[in-house]
């Protein structure tokens, strides 16, 4: 199985653990981990021995989402966007398309795509200090790489264009409450809920249990269709907008300063 630095995937019986593995950066994107996030999902419908996936972060955050020193170079360099694009229409259709049940195990944080990783799942399993939230908007972004195409369809259109335009923090009891998360539980039993869960879900008829959930996910693939690429694309055009990169050179001023405080 798929074992970079920055992704470990780990068989348990027919269970299949992939853990982002970036805790110092609370998960959040590195070229590596999103580019083998696109491509795990066929390396895991290729596997015959598997029958569930639990997704999950180590350390304290699930997925902070966006990188920042990414973010510059997408701004400058277009091959990388478009290279950065394609990888995240893989990871969307690849979680999508992926035959085999996702258990989202929410530890921390999800924030941008992590928020998106979290919700693209089949089930999510949230940690009682966990929050969600897209904030896309608020760093000058469009949420093409999963939030437009998602939320509505999980809580309705209004709900979906307040929680995009405003990126408020959804937290656990909220979301289960919106039904963007099916249950909360206490951290330090998280992991083991989500495991016994995927358990319980590797022992029923495995072909009924992957055809249901394509059957279901034809409405995804509905929206797949006609909403994805349009979102992809306006996101690429924003990657290098100036409202985008004056928040980006901002949020890094800000920073800089900080630890330059810190030392002082």
């Amino acid at each position: 199985m798929t074992d970079p630095a920055d992704l470990v995937v780990t068989s348990h019986g027919a269970v299949r653990l992939i853990e982002l593995n970036r805790p110092e950066q609370l998960n959040s994107m590195s070229e590596e981990l999103h580019s083998t996030l696109a491509s795990v999902w066929g390396t895991l419908a290729d596997d015959s021995e598997a029958r569930v996936v639990v997704l999950t972060g180590r350390g304290r955050a699930f997925s902070a989402g966006g990188n920042f020193d990414i973010m510059t170079r997408v701004q400058r360099d277009r091959a990388f966007r478009e290279r950065n694009v394609d990888e995240a229409r893989r990871i969307i259709t690849g979680m999508v398309r992926c035959p085999l049940p996702v258990i989202a195990a929410v530890n921390g944080p999800a924030v941008g795509l992590g928020c998106s990783l979290a919700l693209l799942s089949d089930l999510v399993l949230i940690a009682d200090d966990a929050y969600l939230a897209d904030p896309h908007v608020q760093v000058g972004l469009v949420a093409g790489d999963g939030g437009a195409l998602i939320l509505p369809l999980l809580v309705g259109l209004t709900r979906a264009k307040e929680l995009l335009f405003l990126g408020d923090r959804v937290g656990a009891e909220e979301a289960v409450r919106l039904g963007i998360a099916n249950r909360v539980v206490p951290k330090d039993k998280l992991l083991d809920e989500a495991m016994d869960l995927a358990g319980r879900l590797a022992t029923l008829p495995a072909r009924a249990l992957r055809e249901t959930k394509r059957a279901v996910n034809l409405h995804l693939e509905q929206a797949l269709t006609s909403v994805l690429e349009p979102a992809l694309l306006a996101e690429r055009d924003t990657m290098h907008d100036p409202d985008h990169i004056a928040v980006v050179e901002k949020i890094i001023a800000s920073r800089g300063r900080r630890r330059a405080t810190e030392k002082g």
